[in-house]
């Protein structure tokens, strides 16, 4: 296995800013990369090129020792060993569900015994043995992916990319599939990108998690690092559901913010800020968030429930909202205090 590389990777379209814009990372060997990021952000962008279907503009990709592609050249999609999974399945109608699964071995010649010993451990990986003859009109949206899917392993790819494959799928169908990637990843040992603008998908699955935003890559780290460490509003903003407060902080305050800082700042909200004080953009989690009757007192503006819990919305005192989370129903306009039990400078 080999480690893949984007170097200063850019596309350009023509007219207006580049779809693509100078990214770089290294993908790690066996990992399960996810590209996060809004609509138009790039994403499907680099997932194509690192495909084969779009060659750069400018920049490289390499595979280990191997070039895939650059400005001057690029190697055929057929010649990288690299599978994808399309969010619209892209199956053949009038073929049965081994044929379209066994379809990249029958391409590359490989037939009888062999043939249907992969099918069969394909479909078996995927749970859809006694599906085998059926064809993709009869069967239901997971299922169509789990068939893609198996597609995919049928040749042993050493990459495969996933371009938002969850997308048409309902909730519990997306859990259910999220379990199939993850043991998919597990058995094939293959390098897997994913692309999907769903934070929470991506962080259940990734080993890592790349943020993209107007072409650009802001951030890459495990997903537990870029939940707790996100660097800027950007990613501050799209993963999870804090809230970026402006605050008023002193100058040299840690990155990690507790409660007697947090508290001083927002005790000076709508006062004008010292010499020693810079505004800064704090992330709070909702789940740092809690009532405490040494808190501060804050006005409900919403509550709304979700099941195993309520969230709440608070006005601070210059307008700015924090989110909270709560086990009992809170009346809009109501006040109680609230304490934060930790925050992250942007």
């Amino acid at each position: 296995m080999a480690q893949l590389i984007l170097n200063h990777l850019s596309k350009h379209f023509g007219g207006g800013r580049p779809a693509v814009s100078d990214v770089s990372l290294k993908v790690r060997e066996g990992g399960f990369l996810a590209l996060l990021g809004p609509s138009g952000c790039g994403k499907t962008t680099v997932l194509r090129m690192i495909a084969g279907f779009e060659r750069p503009s400018d920049g490289s990709i390499d595979f280990g020792e191997r070039r895939l592609s650059d400005a001057a050249q690029a190697l055929p999609p057929e010649r990288r060993n690299m599978a994808m999974v399309f969010q619209s399945y892209a199956l053949w109608p009038h073929m049965t569900v081994a044929e379209n699964v066994g379809y990249p071995l029958k391409v590359r010649g490989i037939s009888g015994e062999a043939w249907k010993r992969s099918v069969g451990d394909a479909l078996s990986l995927v749970k859809l043995t006694d599906y085998a003859e059926r064809r993709p009109a009869a069967l239901s949206g997971g299922q169509r992916q789990r068939v893609a899917l198996a597609r995919c392993l049928v040749t042993s790819p050493d990459v495969v990319l996933l371009d938002e494959p969850l997308a048409n799928l309902d909730q519990h169908l997306r859990k259910s599939m999220e379990e199939t990637f993850r043991i998919f990843h597990e058995r094939s040992g293959a390098t897997m990108i994913y692309v999907t603008h769903d934070q929470a998908e991506a962080m259940a699955l990734a080993t890592d998690v790349a943020v993209m935003s107007e072409g650009r890559l802001v951030q890459m780290a495990p997903p537990a690092e870029i939940y707790a460490r996100p660097e800027g509003a950007v990613v501050g903003g799209l993963i999870g559901r804090g809230a970026v407060l402006r605050l008023a902080l002193p100058e040299g305050a840690p990155r990690t913010l507790e409660w007697t800082v947090l508290r001083s700042a927002l005790d000076g909200l709508g006062k004008a800020a010292s010499g020693a004080a810079r505004l800064c953009d704090v992330l709070v989690r909702p789940e740092h968030v809690a009532r405490d009757g040494e808190g501060i007192s804050l006005r409900v503006n919403t509550c709304t429930f979700e099941g195993e819990r309520f969230a709440l919305t608070l006005l601070l005192p210059d307008g700015q909202l924090l989110k909270a989370y709560g086990d009992q129903a809170m009346t809009p306009g109501e006040t109680a205090r609230f304490a934060i039990s930790r925050g992250w400078r942007l």
